[in-house]
């Protein structure tokens, strides 16, 4: 059954299947950058590339709970590596949580009552039929 409680918008749905991918493998490549150097300070370069991943997700995430978590790295004082894969972490984090209450299985009565999966959306609750 549905929790009609719990929905989220189509657009934030397309921001977070848009970025989500782009996010985890600039992850993974700070990881590897942290585990090689740790202290290593990232470039202005390198910063404003994932910031603009991070703000798109922080659109989307900061009106959940983890929202007020979340920060994009500071570009007046470069953080090292390791500061920055803390705080994309966290934005990891609440991407999980994000999907894990959005995305939700559900029987679909109209069709033999098939278990299907859905983004519950305000779009998709106005479709929905389910009892």
């Amino acid at each position: 059954m549905i929790d009609k409680t719990k929905n989220t918008t189509e657009k934030a749905v397309a921001t977070y299947l848009a970025t989500k991918n782009i996010f985890l493998g600039l992850l993974k490549e700070v990881r590897e950058l942290s585990k090689k150097k740790p202290d290593a300070v990232l470039s202005v370069g390198k910063v404003k590339i994932v910031n603009r991943v991070l703000k798109d997700l922080k659109d989307i995430l900061d009106e959940e709970p983890e929202g007020k978590f979340l920060d994009v790295l500071d570009d007046s004082e470069l953080p090292q590596t390791s500061d920055a894969v803390l705080v994309m972490v966290q934005f990891e984090t609440a991407l999980k949580s994000f999907k894990s209450k959005y995305y939700q299985r559900y029987q679909d009565y109209d069709d033999d009552f098939e278990w299907k999966s859905s983004w519950v959306t305000t779009e998709f609750l106005a479709e929905y039929k389910g009892n």
